[in-house]
Order: C-alpha cells, then sequence, then structure tokens
C-alpha cells in the first residue's frame, strides 16, 4: 500500500484508531505508517493530546477564541499536509 492511500487511510479510521477499536491487522499497518510518515504522526499525536486536556479540564468548560479554532482547524486539515509530501 503507498504512502498517500495510508494517509487516507489513517484519517479514515483516526478515531477508532486513537480509541484503540481497530482489528490488530489495522492497528498493525498503522503503526508501520506513523513509524514512516511525519504528518501522520503529528496529527495523532496532536489528537492524543487534545483529548487528554479536554479529559483534564473537563470539569472547567472552556471557550476556545474563534481565531483560535479557525487556526487549530487550518492546522488539521490533512488535505494540505498531504500536499506538502
Amino acid at each position: 500500500m503507498d504512502s498517500h492511500a495510508t494517509c487516507h487511510q489513517l484519517l479514515d479510521n483516526l478515531s477508532d484508531f486513537v480509541d484503540g477499536d481497530l482489528k490488530d491487522e489495522l492497528c498493525q499497518e498503522i503503526q508501520n505508517h506513523l513509524e514512516e510518515c511525519d504528518n501522520c504522526r503529528i496529527v495523532v499525536d496532536t489528537l492524543r493530546k487534545t483529548i487528554y486536556l479536554v479529559h483534564a479540564n473537563s470539569a472547567e468548560p472552556v471557550e476556545i477564541p474563534q481565531d483560535v479554532r479557525e487556526r487549530l482547524f487550518q492546522r488539521l486539515d490533512m488535505e494540505n499536509i498531504l500536499e506538502k509530501k
């Protein structure tokens, strides 16, 4: 499987991958891809850190400023990341 296809596969399965809900074979394929793809590794690490922060601060609702939200969504736009490869 080429790298580009695996990037898309990761995006399609990102939530299940981070939650640990994928079959072992697919999970291993994605793990192998993450070892070689800095862009996908950054996306997964960022998502994991975001989830951690949300859970750590879940007692206190936080309003994210609109400009911060826009920058975050732009940064996580995988099409832009894939084009840089």
